[in-house]
This record gives C-alpha cells, sequence and structure tokens, in this order.
C-alpha cells in the first residue's frame, strides 16, 4: 500500500488517492473520501410511532423524507453523537439507547459508516438544529412510512437501511 496523496481537505472531508495491493495480488488506484463517519437515530415516540424528519438537502436540491442523523465530531464517540443529533433535529432526548448495528453507505469509495440506535423512552428537550439545516418533524406510523415507501417518497439509503433493520418497511 502506498501513502495517501491528499487532493482535497475540506472542514469534513478529505479526498485522497492511494495503490493498494488487493487479495487477489493486483494493484488498484484507488480514489477515496475519508469520512470521520455518523450515526443514524430512529427515535420511537411510541411502540406504533417513530418521529420522521422532512429536510432540505442543498446537494441535491429538494426536500426529502429521512430520520435524524449527523456526523460524528474529532474524536466523538458514535452514541454521545446519537445522543447530541436527537436534541438538535427533533427537540426531544431518549432515555434508552439500542445498537442496531452499522452500515458502509458508498464502500466503493468512501470510508463513511454509520452507526444506527433505536432511540426510545423520549420526553421532549429544548433544541435547535443548526444553522444550514431546514428541517420539519412529523410523528409517523408503520402503515404511514409503509405508504411513503411504496409511493416512493423514501429515497434516503441510510433511512431505508434503518428501517429495514428494525422492520418498518
Amino acid at each position: 500500500m502506498s501513502t495517501p496523496k491528499t487532493v482535497f481537505k475540506g472542514r469534513l472531508l478529505r479526498v485522497v488517492t492511494k495503490k493498494k495491493r488487493l487479495p487477489n495480488g493486483h494493484s488498484a488506484n484507488l480514489e477515496l473520501v475519508e469520512h470521520p463517519g455518523a450515526v443514524l437515530i430512529i427515535p420511537f415516540l411510541t411502540k406504533k410511532s417513530i418521529i420522521l424528519l422532512r429536510q432540505f438537502r442543498p446537494v441535491i436540491n429538494t426536500y426529502i423524507y429521512e430520520l435524524p442523523a449527523g456526523t460524528l465530531e474529532k474524536g466523538e464517540r458514535p452514541l454521545t453523537c446519537a445522543r447530541r443529533e436527537i436534541i438538535e433535529e427533533t427537540g426531544y432526548a431518549a432515555k434508552k439507547f439500542i445498537n442496531l448495528g452499522h452500515i458502509f453507505p458508498v464502500p466503493g469509495y468512501s470510508t463513511e459508516k454509520i452507526t444506527m440506535y433505536k432511540a426510545e423512552q423520549l420526553f421532549e428537550h429544548s433544541g435547535t438544529c443548526e444553522a444550514d439545516e431546514v428541517i420539519t418533524t412529523s410523528i409517523i406510523t408503520k402503515a404511514g412510512m409503509s405508504k411513503l415507501f411504496r409511493t416512493g417518497k423514501i429515497v434516503d439509503a441510510k433511512t431505508i437501511c434503518a428501517l429495514a433493520l428494525c422492520g418498518w418497511l
């Protein structure tokens, strides 16, 4: 493996190129995005309802439905990030978090790892979104979520994975 060469370094991401020997002996020239990792939370208000976000995503210039999520800060543990993000994005905190596992959303070119949690025993907590977040929340049942999914309104990959893991799709 060669030493990574930084092509771009931003506030959140670093793009590097490097050469890597594969298990079959072949050498590959990689272009990859180094990402600090993230969390996703499924906030269960009751056993039959969750909090869903409708968030404007400027990169794709549209609103999408998704579950609360956020990027890890330097040195931050995933559970600490989950506790922070649920408050910021929903105005609720949770007494109980259950780790559902993790996913690599785009392993062909990014190191991003998303740790997913089910949050239970929610209670209202003052919190505000960050200035670059345009979010509205709604409470949705499993039937409502299924309808959104069937009609093509749930397109966020991390949300689909988490809902499938907890049996909501």
